[in-house]
C-alpha cells in the first residue's frame, strides 16, 4: 500500500486516474517542463497508463503533491531505482506553474520524501540530478541537507543545447544529524 505523507503545507498521496488531465496540463507548461528530462509531450493516455502501473511498481514510490489548504494537485514527486543493493534511491519532483513556486512547497516535499526514505524505507543515500541553472531547485535541496557531489558537464540537452547537471546527495547519517538539531 502506498503511503500518504503530510507536512505543514503539502500532502503527498497516491496518484489516481482522475489526476491525469491535470498532470498533462502541468507537464505541457514550458516553465515546468524546462527543468525536466522529458523527451516527448505527455499524452493523456500515457499518463493514465503510468498512474495505473504505479500500484504495482516495486522499484519506485511516486506520489502526487497536493496543497494542504485546498487539496489542489501541485505536481508529482518520488523515489526511484529502489532496488539498488546499496540502499540508495533517486529523488525527483516537479511543481506546476510559477504561481506555485517560492512558497516552500519544494523544500517540504523534499524533506518529507527524505524522512520517509531514511526512517521508513531504510535507505542509506538519496541522490538527484538538477540542471545547473535551476537555482530554485538547488536552494531547496541544499536547505534539506543535500550536498553538491559533482558537476556533470554537458550531461543533458535542453532546447537543442547541452546543459551541465549538478549531482547532489544526502546520506542517512547526515539526515539523522540534521534532524536531531
Amino acid at each position: 500500500m502506498l503511503p500518504t505523507l503530510t507536512g505543514e503545507k503539502v500532502r503527498l498521496r497516491p496518484l489516481v486516474i482522475p489526476d491525469a488531465p491535470r498532470l498533462v496540463a502541468l507537464l505541457a507548461d514550458p516553465d515546468v517542463s524546462r527543468n525536466l528530462r522529458l523527451r516527448t509531450p505527455v499524452t493523456l493516455a500515457a499518463e493514465r497508463e503510468f498512474i495505473a502501473a504505479l500500484a504495482h511498481a516495486t522499484d519506485q514510490l511516486v506520489l502526487g503533491i497536493t496543497a494542504l489548504e485546498d487539496g489542489r494537485l501541485l505536481g508529482v514527486c518520488g523515489l526511484h531505482q529502489l532496488g539498488d543493493p546499496a540502499r540508495q534511491a533517486e529523488l525527483g519532483l516537479f511543481l506546476g506553474g510559477p504561481e506555485e513556486w517560492g512558497k516552500g512547497f519544494g523544500t517540504e516535499v523534499t524533506s518529507l520524501l527524505c524522512r520517509h526514505g531514511f526512517e521508513v524505507m531504510g535507505l542509506n543515500r538519496i541522490w538527484l540530478h538538477v540542471y545547473v541553472d535551476n537555482q530554485r531547485g538547488l536552494r531547496a535541496y541544499e536547505r534539506v541537507g543535500f550536498r553538491r557531489e559533482g558537476l556533470l558537464r554537458q550531461a543533458a540537452i535542453r532546447d537543442g543545447e547541452y546543459v551541465d547537471v549538478v549531482s547532489m546527495g544526502i546520506l542517512r547519517s547526515e539526515w539523522a544529524a540534521a534532524s536531531s538539531r
